[in-house]
Parts: C-alpha cells; structure tokens; sequence
C-alpha cells in the first residue's frame, strides 16, 4: 500500500516530457563552469558583456558565446541601452538550486574529511 502511494504521488507530480527536455536544457547551460561563474557575477545585478568579460577573465567572443546559451534557456536576460547590453539574471530561483547542491556538497565532503581524519589519526595536511 505504501509503494502504491509513493507511485501515485510521483504520477500526480510527472512531468510531460516536453517540460522535462526543457529542465535538461537548462541543466546543459549550467554545466559549464564559465557559465557559472557568469551566473555568479549577475547575482550582483546587471552587467555588460565588457564588464562580464573582466569578471570571469575571458573573452568577449567567448563570454557573448555563453551569454546566448544561458539566454535560450531563460536564465539571463538582456537589455539594449544603445550600442550596450546590459545582461541579468531572468531566473532568480537558480540561486536557490545553487545553494542547495553547493550545501550538499559541502556535507558531503565534510564527512569524507572526518573520515579521513579517522584514518590517518589525525588532521590532514595542508
């Protein structure tokens, strides 16, 4: 009867696949860690890619490049304001994810630390 339960509470909740390619997309965009980095450096507010471009130390051609692919899954947004783009965050929730899997992380390797520690006696070295 449990098994039951838990099918139908995950049935209620399935997604359509349309929607689940649209979540792997946006997984995709953030598997790059200069996309982060970029996401990172637009938590502070809106920048251009010049701006952008000194933050995460790479090049213009390189940082638009990212830009794009992180605006085709609307996480970033852009606006014109003359001959700049100004580019933000359109999808603040993704901080929200960021925090959970960084927190996760971090558990994670504070326990392989104390294991560690358990093992060798002692602190590890630095």
């Amino acid at each position: 009867m449990v098994a039951t339960e838990n099918t139908e509470s995950v049935s209620n909740h399935a997604m359509p696949p349309e929607a689940l390619d649209l979540v792997a997309a946006r997984f995709r965009a953030m598997g790059e860690p200069i996309r982060l980095r970029i996401l990172q450096a637009l938590q502070a507010g809106e920048l251009s890619v010049t701006a952008l471009t000194r933050t995460v130390g790479s090049t213009q051609p390189n940082v638009s490049k990212h830009l794009r692919v992180l605006q085709e899954v609307a996480l970033v947004g852009r606006r014109p304001v003359g001959t700049t783009a100004y580019y933000f965050i359109a999808e603040p929730m993704i901080f929200d994810l960021c925090r959970m899997l960084c927190s996760a992380m971090r558990e994670q390797l504070e326990t392989q630390v104390g294991v560690l520690r358990g093992v060798t006696g002692g602190a590890p070295r630095p």
